[in-house]
């Protein structure tokens, strides 16, 4: 047997260190004093927030603890949330099933087979007010993980909250809402680039009037990191879709210093504990500076940076499952040190399976021990200052601002997409990365190396979806549908539709008044297609 055989199956090999990131950063065996510059580090809470965009970091307020959670039906997801906060959880965060993502009603022929498979199945009002049935939304921070049909999953949590009779203005939580991303690493999209880009604008601006305290996009690098990108990329990919945002909301008026407070991010954390660190402080960095320097942004608060985390995503695997476990503890380490401000941590079976109520404690667990136990967030960026981390996170900065420099020189993220550019290199990283990980060149414990031949996958509790959610949902729909008052559903339809055709209108009312009226997600998807038509993909794909 050869080295390298033994190295991927037997127990007791170990395979070397390589001097290099995953994001290809040479890592040198020490460094000097020589590499702290410190007028590019500054002090917490100040320009251009190297350490940190808060100066007591998270001893003024802890970061948002969050489980990813939903599943089948709405009633069961509402049980999963009670669940979750009784632990100790102190902010939603809701996973919708592919038909909602995608803008299908459950009788759809294609969304049958996947109704509230991934996520809870929420095709109209009705479906909402089960899901928040017993939440104080005027007390709980919901984050919503949507794209396509964002702007209606928002209009339902704002006509929510009217029949909950809380005020708009009290509303706090994030709904993704980040379409760029979707055309190049996730595929749930539904118009063409520019029509959405104005739904994204709509949204934006219309939140800022009427619920000041919500985020309404989360620019969100998660996805294209778990697509291939390494660490450096998913950050300039993620920081010039922003700047595609900023650039469309300038272009309908918008105020950068009223919407840029309000506009978050969103990432995975990776097992390579200092780029994942030096990413998030290299970004904050650089996100200030182009506020400030490109759009003039004055107030500190439109300059910051503020962003949530998932901690596992691909960096969690199958095999010997328990030390997912260890992962998301490392991750969410590297999460708190680069001064994440909220943190979904994954369950050590979401490789495989739902959430068990057990895994999911588990994971929140890892957060509370984290936060209460380690002592890490005592200080701010208690690692500031290290001669290796400021290296590294100049080195980091200088490869996210190349790639930035190579979307700015093809024309910008929108032609890049439409002509299937982004999409071409991050599938040519997905690719490497899968030769690294087969190959056993990328570590990947009990994977690729200190592996069992033939052993299973052993895990305590095997969650089961209930087999009935499907037609428990189905017949749900077809109560909406026939006790709603269908005179007004088809009037907020036909205004709908009139709105969507006039590019100056904000699109946001009507979507809300389709929702208090019961119109359904499809419905309302289907008017905006009569209007944008739909997303090709390049040809070159």
């Amino acid at each position: 047997m050869s080295n390298a055989e033994l190295s991927m199956t037997d127990a007791g090999a170990e395979p070397a260190l390589r001097p290099v990131s995953q994001s290809g950063i040479e890592v040198p065996a020490s460094v000097d004093a020589a590499a702290v510059h410190p007028d590019k580090i500054g002090d917490p809470g100040s320009y251009p927030f190297t350490r940190g965009i808060f100066p007591d970091g998270y001893q003024g307020r802890l970061w948002t603890i969050r489980q990813y959670s939903g599943f089948g039906t709405a009633e069961e997801s509402n049980e999963r949330y009670k669940f979750l906060l009784a632990q100790g959880q102190t902010g939603l965060s809701v996973a919708l099933d592919l038909p909602t993502q995608c803008g299908f009603d459950p009788t759809h022929p294609m969304a049958r087979p996947e109704i509230g498979k991934v996520g809870v199945s929420l095709s109209n009002l009705s479906e909402a007010e089960i899901l928040f049935d017993g939440l104080d939304l005027s007390r709980i921070s919901t984050s919503f993980t949507i794209n396509g049909t964002a702007a209606i999953v928002y209009a339902m949590y704002l006509a929510v909250a009217d029949k909950q009779n809380v005020p708009r203005s009290k509303l706090t939580g994030t709904i993704q809402n980040d379409i760029l991303k979707e055309y190049v690493a996730r595929g749930t999209w539904i118009f063409p680039v520019r029509p959405s880009m104005r739904l994204i604008a709509d949204s934006i601006l219309y939140s800022n009037e009427v619920s000041p305290r919500f985020n309404p996009i989360s620019i969100a690098g998660a996805h294209v990191r778990d697509a291939g990108a390494t660490a450096a990329e998913e950050m300039a990919y993620t920081l010039a879709n922003g700047l595609a945002y900023v650039d469309e909301l300038r272009a309908r008026g918008g105020d950068v210093e009223k919407f840029a407070k309000r506009l978050s991010f969103f990432f995975y954390v990776h097992m390579d504990f200092f780029d994942e660190i030096a990413k998030f402080r290299a970004g904050r960095r650089l996100w200030a500076r182009l506020m400030k320097e490109r759009y003039g942004a004055r107030d500190a608060k439109a300059q910051h940076f503020r962003f949530g985390v998932v901690c596992g995503g691909s960096s969690l695997v199958a095999p010997q499952p328990y030390n997912n476990v260890v992962r998301v503890a490392v991750e969410t380490m590297a999460a708190v040190l680069g001064g994440a401000q909220s943190i979904f941590t994954c369950a050590f079976d979401e490789a495989f399976q739902i959430p068990t109520e057990f895994s999911a404690e588990l994971a929140v667990r890892t957060q509370q021990i984290i936060a209460y136990e380690s002592g890490i967030g005592r200080t701010v960026d208690p690692l500031g200052g290290s001669y290796f981390l400021e290296q590294h996170t100049d080195r980091m900065e200088a490869q996210i601002v190349h790639v930035m420099d190579e979307i700015e020189a093809y024309g910008g993220v929108i032609p890049a997409i439409e002509d299937g550019w982004i999409q071409m290199r991050l599938a040519e990283r997905g690719l490497q990365r899968k030769l690294d990980t087969d190959s056993g060149q990328t570590v990947i414990v009990g994977q690729n190396h200190f592996r069992k031949e033939g052993e299973e996958i052993r895990v305590g509790e095997v969650f089961t979806l209930d087999p009935t959610v499907a037609q428990r949902a189905l017949e749900k729909f077809q109560r909406v549908l026939d006790t709603r008052q269908q005179s007004a559903v088809d009037a907020s339809l036909a205004r709908l539709t009139a709105a969507a055709a006039r590019d100056s209108e904000n699109v946001m009312p009507y979507l809300v008044d389709c929702c208090h009226a019961y119109a359904t997600v499809g419905e309302m998807v289907a008017c905006l297609k009569q209007q944008w038509g739909e997303f090709k993909e390049p040809v070159n794909l």
